[in-house]
């Protein structure tokens, strides 16, 4: 049996294949032809892997090594090219090849390599419509404007084939565990997010704010956990390891359609197929329903855009699901309407919801502070986590963590905690070059003060309803957790002395050159 390949190799191997549109295309394109093309060499490794183990089980029943093929996975059709017989006017087969990675690698040199491509994603979509049905929509990699001219482009084409058809990215699962695939994608988001600046918040959240937002949220077995503006859904994968074990259901919403395919890739790739995400906007037009109802979770977890404009503020009092009954957000601002979907969409007395916010969304008035009131009113506010800044690529501003827990209502188990956790975890980062991140020991500090509820001097405080409200119900972490340093003393004689003696060192200097300058002037 071959060698295992290494995580670091085949991410090394993948990042390379991005040359071929470096300086080309822009990050924020380039990554959807790699990422679409590492899923097409992945399910084609994959299937050929399965198809030979198999065959060596059933021997030459081709029809039932398809069948179970199909039922345990996926499907990999044949394609079929055909033009009219121009004295017949007939349809003629003119090719046909397995629609997978190496037919497109056979002909790489082809004339229409962008079509072909294209035709195949076709194929492996529509014979996958409950698994990958509008995976491929917003892809063209036939695409003049984003490639370039028929001749560039094929050559940009037939170069990213070559590149995946290295031993290195050799997916079959006897070589490489679908953990390492998945990390792989993963990692290429993050260095793609890293390359696009502010388009990356588009589809990206840092992978060690995944992990704490995750932990903090704690789904339990069983959990259906939600995300509502789940991107690439890297938060929702980081929520599925959370549980521990594969008994628990995923499910996601994302109004960008390339990304939305991206993450229904990711969910792939990571073997949570069985996950719903659907592709529309949450606050306009919420597609998680049952029963003409919004969806219940029994975790919801999320990193929305920061103070969205133009929202829908318009049409929110009139909402079919009543979502905005505690008041509207400004609509220049929409960080409470995600906030106030999340949590009609928890389960009553035991949801919780773990979201990402920009600290205006602790201390804004108006129609945010009347939201804001009404939810530390109703008990549901647990913790507000700050964190330090530059964490994202998007932005260098500190962000805040906020955790309702449904458990505190009336008939919850929690209902008689009447308290909620302040931590200010703004100074504990590990400084990048461009970003700063989280080690894991920051993170491990933060979940042990949030679940003990410690009080910590300096970085933590509990805080009862009676003080929130003394504060007219603001949030902002240093009417909390007060982290003034004093100043050390300083003695004024002492400094003065010292001056002193630097300036008698400093006259003795200058006569010494002077005395110098004298000497080279006589020769």
């Amino acid at each position: 049996m071959a060698d295992k390949i290494d995580q670091k190799d085949i991410n090394n191997a993948a990042w390379s294949a991005c040359d071929t549109f470096r300086g080309v295309v822009d990050p924020a394109q380039y990554k959807d032809y790699i990422l679409v093309m590492l899923f097409l060499k992945y399910i084609s490794d994959v299937w050929i892997d399965h198809y030979e183990s198999l065959k060596e089980q059933y021997g030459d029943n081709e029809e039932r090594i398809l069948r179970k093929l199909e039922r345990e996975r996926f499907t990999l059709p044949i394609v079929k090219l055909t033009e009219k017989n121009p004295e017949t006017k007939k349809e003629i087969v003119i090719d046909e090849f397995p629609a997978n990675f190496y037919s497109l690698y056979d002909r790489r040199n082809a004339a229409n390599i962008g079509e072909l491509i294209n035709i195949v994603l076709d194929n492996i979509e529509e014979s996958n419509k409950l698994k990958l049905d509008g995976v491929f929509r917003n892809i063209d990699f036939n695409s003049e404007a984003n490639l370039g001219k028929t001749k560039d482009r094929n050559r940009r084409l037939k170069q990213l084939l070559e590149d995946f058809n290295k031993p290195l990215l050799n997916m079959k699962p006897s070589l490489v565990s679908e953990d390492v695939i998945g990390n792989t994608y993963i990692y290429l988001i993050e260095r793609f997010a890293s390359d696009s600046g502010k388009k990356a918040g588009e589809f990206f959240t840092p992978s060690k704010v995944t992990e704490l937002v995750a932990k903090l949220a704690n789904p339990g077995t069983g959990a259906k956990i939600c995300d509502p503006a789940c991107g690439s859904g890297g938060l929702l994968i980081e929520a599925g390891k959370a549980v521990g074990s594969k008994d628990f259901a995923l499910f996601g919403q994302e109004s960008n359609g390339s990304t939305w395919a991206l993450c229904r890739m990711n969910m792939f790739l990571h073997s949570f197929d069985s996950a719903r995400i659907e592709w529309c906007d949450t606050l306009n037009s919420p597609l998680l329903i049952e029963n003409d109802k919004l969806m219940k979770f029994d975790v919801v977890v999320a990193n929305p855009p920061f103070s969205l404009d133009k929202w829908g503020a318009e049409d929110a009092e009139s909402d079919q699901f009543n979502r905005f009954w505690r008041g509207v957000p400004p609509k220049s601002k929409g960080d409470w309407a995600f906030i106030t979907h999340m949590i009609e969409t928890a389960f009553d007395r035991k949801g919780r919801v773990s979201v990402v916010v920009p600290h205006g969304v602790l201390f804004r008035g108006a129609s945010e502070g009347r939201i804001r009131q009404a939810l530390i009113e109703e008990n549901l506010l647990d913790a507000v986590i700050g964190l330090p800044g530059n964490l994202f690529p998007t932005t260098n501003i500190p962000v805040a963590i906020l955790i309702f827990d449904k458990a505190r209502e009336k008939g919850g188990e929690k209902e008689d905690c009447r308290d909620v956790v302040f931590i200010d975890a703004s100074k504990d980062f590990v400084s990048g070059k461009n970003q700063n991140t989280l080690s894991d020991e920051h993170i491990e500090k933060i979940l042990d003060t949030y679940r003990k509820r410690k009080e910590i001097e300096k970085y933590s405080h509990i805080a009862d309803i009676k003080e929130i409200e003394e504060n007219d119900f603001n949030l902002n972490i240093p009417r909390y957790v007060d982290t003034f340093e004093e100043e050390e003393e300083i003695d004024i004689f002492q400094v003065q002395q010292e001056i002193d003696i630097l300036e008698k060192e400093l006259e003795e200097v200058r006569k010494k050159m002077a005395e110098k300058l004298k000497e080279i002037d006589i020769r």
